[in-house]
């Protein structure tokens, strides 16, 4: 092992990350070095929240739970996810994936979700407050990682939301509530899973499982482990096996990859379903994830400005509806080794180049 490398995923407190006038302090120093170490290294790092803010994390899940738990067995029709990438910025309320196992509410600010055939529901507990703690949150992460690739303040602001949100404006990131595994949930009889003979479920092929998020930035909060994240030796890491109530996994995503010219990369991850054998209520846990605004484009200008090389995929602007509506080809992207483990670094005082694992 590196004299630098970290032993396990980097913990970090966001306090300790919250940017202050005048020069850094040696506790945002730290705490940005070893967020990026450990991005680095496991494509992930947990952040620890005031504690004042578990209290709010905790009744989140606890109404998520009750609130799938009472959903029908069998999802109309209409509810069922048809993948359209189209829509990416327009989803909200209630829908499932029966193939996965997996049911979703996604609360968006700016759009109301639509009522569903049986009347009037009440959607879990707590989300605008929750959105407004994690949205702030993934803010001054992505400002931290800017710090590191040494980027002027605030590079990204020209594509995120406002804050607040204008009159009749949506917000382009969301916030989804979500529950996997649910044994009431009939859409398990379309689900690609086996059984062994102890009854333990098993989960998919490494192939058809792992994901890669489309956001700048996502930070999980699950109720019970089973997280997964590759890591830059190609392994997966279980990284939410020991949350603190008021820590959160987060992880970078492909509109951060093309907006650092690849310097920061995204994160593969997938769920162990393993756990879940005699669990009533399934798996639930609060995704939130930073999006860029869909009118604008993402751009290495900011990159560039700051002296780090770009290759000619990057070269040139992508407007980002189009970005999200298009094929990814994610294993190529975490395959670049060459590209990906170099990161230009200036130290006060000096302009010497060094060599790094990039994030």
């Amino acid at each position: 092992m590196a004299a630098n490398d970290l032993p396990s995923l980097g913990r970090l407190k966001l306090t300790d990350l919250v940017p202050s006038e005048g020069l850094p302090s040696g506790s945002y120093k730290l705490a940005v070095s070893t967020l990026s170490q450990s991005l680095a290294q496991y494509s992930a790092a947990i952040v620890q929240l005031p504690a004042s803010d578990a209290a709010l994390l905790r009744s989140g899940l606890d109404s998520a739970r009750l609130y799938f738990y009472q959903k029908a067995p069998y999802p109309d029709a209409d509810l069922i996810h048809n993948n359209d990438s189209r829509e990416w910025c327009k989803s909200c309320g209630y829908y499932t994936d029966p193939h996965l196992w997996l049911e979703t509410f996604d609360y968006r600010p700016g759009l109301d979700p639509v009522e569903s055939s049986n009347g009037i529901e009440f959607p879990p507990a707590g989300l605008s407050d929750i959105f407004a703690l994690l949205g702030k949150a993934a803010r001054d992460i992505l400002d931290a990682i800017s710090f590191y690739l040494n980027l002027r303040s605030s590079p990204f602001s020209d594509i995120l939301d406002n804050v607040p949100l204008r009159n009749h404006e949506v917000s382009s990131s969301v916030m989804a509530v979500q529950c996997l595994g649910r044994p009431s949930f009939q859409g398990v009889r379309h689900h690609n899973l086996a059984t062994q003979e102890d009854g333990q479920l098993l989960g998919f092929s490494d192939h058809e499982q792992h994901q890669v998020d489309k956001s700048l930035i996502t930070l999980v909060k699950p109720e019970k482990e089973g997280l997964l994240v590759k890591d830059f030796r190609g392994n997966w890491v279980l990284v939410d096996g020991d949350l603190g109530p008021q820590e959160v996994v987060i992880y970078p995503g492909l509109a951060l990859y093309q907006a650092t010219a690849g310097h920061v990369s995204p994160a593969m991850h997938k769920t162990d379903l393993g756990n879940l054998h005699d669990n009533l209520y399934g798996r639930c846990s609060i995704t939130f994830k930073l999006m860029p605004k869909s009118m604008t484009s993402l751009s290495c200008s900011e990159m560039r400005a700051a002296g780090h090389g770009i290759e000619d995929q990057f070269q040139s602007p992508v407007p980002v509806d189009d970005f999200m509506q298009r094929l990814h080809a994610t294993d190529q992207i975490l395959n670049r080794q060459d590209v990906l483990h170099i990161v230009v670094l200036r130290k006060e005082g000096t302009e010497a180049i060094k060599t790094l694992q990039c994030l």
